[in-house]
């Protein structure tokens, strides 16, 4: 099949791209999140029943978790907006929301921050 001088596709590929980074990155904040809150349910369970007390390295794993999950999404979106830059403008589609992935991606991981700095507040 011939390709013409107008390609979206390379557009959409790199767009699916910073899509699967942000699921890649929600996969991390998502199990960064149940590991810390799984410290504090042992917490819990320590003051229940007679069991030593567990130290604080599920928090910190799930905080860098999220933390880590937050930033691969910021650098994703950061990517994205560089390449996107650089495509000819054959190759991206007309009356198309070009930053709406962008800005989405952006929330999220801002998002993701807050729910890591709320995380390292309560769970310590």
């Amino acid at each position: 099949m011939p390709i013409s001088e107008s390609d979206p596709r390379v557009f959409f590929a790199a767009e699916r791209t910073l899509l699967a980074w942000l699921r890649t990155g929600l996969t991390l904040m998502g199990f960064g999140f149940v590991i810390a809150r799984f410290g504090l349910f042992l917490r819990v369970m320590s003051l229940q029943v007679t069991a030593p007390s567990h130290g604080p390295w599920s928090a910190v794993l799930g905080v860098a978790m999220v933390t880590v999950g937050a930033g691969v999404i910021l650098f994703a979106s950061q990517q994205h907006g560089r390449y996107i830059e650089t495509l000819a403008a054959s190759d991206l589609p007309p009356r198309y929301a070009r930053g709406f992935a962008i800005v989405t991606s952006l929330i999220v991981g801002l998002l993701g921050l807050v729910l890591a700095i709320y995380l390292g507040l309560t769970s310590f």
